[in-house]
């Protein structure tokens, strides 16, 4: 006659230890791993599972302003050349800086508070340009689009972070020159333009790393077993 093969269920069922005793210090040691494992997986960090959620979004703001940043000027290639001797510019427009090191040392605070800061400076130059062109009769659509995908990532980071109102977020609107004719305008819209394409580069580095080192990958390889 065979024997059974053990199962919990016999634990429950049988009442004489020797049938518990051969398979119990094996239970008990499966056991113990399944309750660790679970451990681990519930202290994962919770805002970090909370920031996830947000960062496809910020992305998709991100590369609807890197489309419409080519659109600003709306000139072709050649015709930039007439403006490269332009001798004023926008100093208030916000100076980025990156490197392949400068993106390892990322933290995740200061980096939303960073990206606040230049996308409430981004859109008070959009909207001042905005207002330029409208004045000077040239097409303005593109600011329009360009302004609301701005207020839109401006609230995903807050929802996301809530960033302190600090030196890297503007307290007071820039003092931004009064533009008296459609050639100005479009010498500004070329330097905002330009500086416009270096922030969403800068935005999308800055989104992918947050979004690995925050665990998100991590994250969304487990809710996909589950």
């Amino acid at each position: 006659m065979k024997p059974e093969q053990f199962s919990v269920a016999h634990c429950v069922r049988l009442s004489p230890v020797s049938a518990v005793l051969p398979e119990t210090s094996s239970f008990l040691f499966h056991l113990l791993l399944l309750t660790e494992l679970l451990v681990r997986s519930s202290s994962l960090p919770l805002r970090s599972s909370s920031h996830c959620g947000f960062f496809g979004s910020m992305i998709h703001q991100v590369e609807s302003l890197m489309n419409l940043s080519r659109k600003i000027h709306q000139l072709r290639t050649e015709d930039l050349e007439h403006f490269e001797d332009a001798k004023f510019s926008l100093d208030s427009l916000p100076d980025l800086y990156h490197t392949a090191g400068h993106l390892k040392s990322l933290k995740v605070n200061e980096s939303f508070t960073q990206m606040y800061g230049y996308t409430q400076s981004f859109k008070l130059h959009i909207d001042w340009l905005k207002v330029a062109k409208e004045n000077v009769s040239l097409p303005f659509q593109t600011e329009e689009g360009a302004s609301s995908h701005l207020l839109q990532l401006s609230n995903l980071i807050e929802k996301c972070f809530h960033p302190q109102n600090n030196e890297a977020v503007p307290s007071t609107a820039p003092n931004l020159p009064v533009v008296s004719n459609a050639f100005d305008a479009l010498v500004y819209s070329v330097e905002i333009s330009d500086r416009l394409k270096v922030f969403c580069v800068w935005s999308k580095r800055v989104l992918r790393h947050l979004f690995y080192i925050s665990l998100c990958k991590t994250l969304i390889i487990r809710e996909s077993h589950i």
